[in-house]
């Protein structure tokens, strides 16, 4: 990235030689993140992350159909709030939303599915894999249902890409998106993928200079993208062997944890997972508290982007899972960097928390 903050600073929308040469590299980075995804760079679209990625593809789309008598939305009630609340925006303007039903493992079945589709829905959002419990959805399944009534199906795989193998067109969503941010690269890009073959039509969301085939308007991140696309190549080229490790060593956590801790229990354990996530609930504990006494374990009560708000998770309550439970439960996150050294030091802080702790008792 370092040369694209400087000595190549110029616009890629520029006409001039500087410009050229900096736009040459962002098509570069655009063929090295589709090629990795499956997909053609024309349907790349660069953001300023996922959530701006997801708002352009739940809002663009809406607003492209809101005169027609597709106004029926589904959506997993386990998604991330950047496509909860886009799509709750869209009932105040007169869209009818349903929330799928999920199984306690999180699940949407492709019965749950076919059984709330219409000749009036206009898209079905559900994520690749859970950013709280890892839980990966049967896309693919689901994908084939909706397109039978001529729906589109949106697929956050944000938490997923970079942990799993990802090929959208494999996948046949119609939208899907990611955040360079959980494959190492930097903060603040992202994408969007739109199918071409789709028939999907977006209303952009910002104007003003036509970038990115008239989507996305604004001068381009170029070091973000450059980054983006290295991070993505870096870590697809070690995708198996590491997360083959990564999954060792988050049962190894779970099973030491379960030891520690016998009235422990991982939510979505019965469910295919991503192999570095694990959200663990320790009832009869505050997992507040937990956290007060190992401040230097990076462990979560949920996800970081709602971390604002201490309530019980949305995920795990749509599960079926208890309020007081879901209080109880932190959330473990294992990257490229953990060694067995991690998780030892890891159990050694949870160890000695859980000797400070009382039990709580529920009111």
């Amino acid at each position: 990235m370092d040369p694209y903050w400087s000595e190549r600073f110029a616009n890629p929308a520029s006409p001039h030689l500087l410009g050229k040469e900096v736009s040459d590299a962002v098509t570069e980075a655009r063929s090295t993140i589709a090629q990795l995804l499956g997909v053609s760079p024309r349907e790349i679209t660069f953001t300023s992350g996922a959530t701006e990625a997801l708002n352009l593809a739940i809002q663009g789309l809406a607003a492209t159909y809101k005169h027609t008598e597709r106004r029926h939305i589904l959506v997993a009630p386990t998604e991330h709030k950047a496509v909860l609340e886009p799509i709750l925006r869209l009932q105040e303007e007169g869209f009818e939303v349903e929330a799928l039903p999920v199984t306690p493992a999180g699940i949407v079945t492709p019965e749950a599915l076919q059984a709330h589709l219409r000749p009036t829905t206009l898209l079905v959002a559900i994520m690749l894999a859970n950013n709280e419990t890892g839980v990966i959805q049967p896309v693919q399944k689901l994908v084939d249902i909706t397109h039978e009534v001529g729906a589109f199906f949106l697929c956050d795989t944000t938490q997923a890409v970079g942990k799993l193998s990802v090929s959208f067109s494999e996948l046949r969503v119609d939208m899907a998106v990611l955040s360079a941010h959980k494959f190492y690269g930097p903060k603040g890009v992202g994408a969007l993928y739109v199918r071409r073959r789709s028939g999907v039509r977006l209303r952009p969301l910002l104007l003003g200079g036509g970038h990115e085939e008239g989507l996305r308007s604004g001068t381009l991140a170029v070091p973000l993208i450059i980054g983006m696309a290295a991070a993505l190549k870096t870590v697809s080229q070690r995708l198996s062997e590491e997360m083959q490790r990564l999954a060792t060593l988050r049962n190894r956590l779970e099973a030491e944890i379960q030891r520690l801790y016998p009235q422990a229990y991982v939510h979505g354990a019965s469910a295919p997972r991503l192999p570095n996530t694990t959200h663990i609930a320790f009832p009869g504990l505050k997992a507040s508290d937990l956290l007060a006494h190992m401040p230097f374990l990076a462990v979560a009560t949920g996800s970081a982007c709602t971390s604002a708000k201490p309530e019980p998770s949305h995920v795990l309550l749509a599960m079926g899972t208890s309020a007081d439970v879901a209080k109880s439960s932190l959330r473990f996150s294992l990257g490229l960097p953990t060694t067995e050294a991690d998780i030892d030091l890891a159990l050694a802080y949870l160890e000695k928390a859980l000797t400070l702790q009382k039990p709580y008792s529920y009111s």
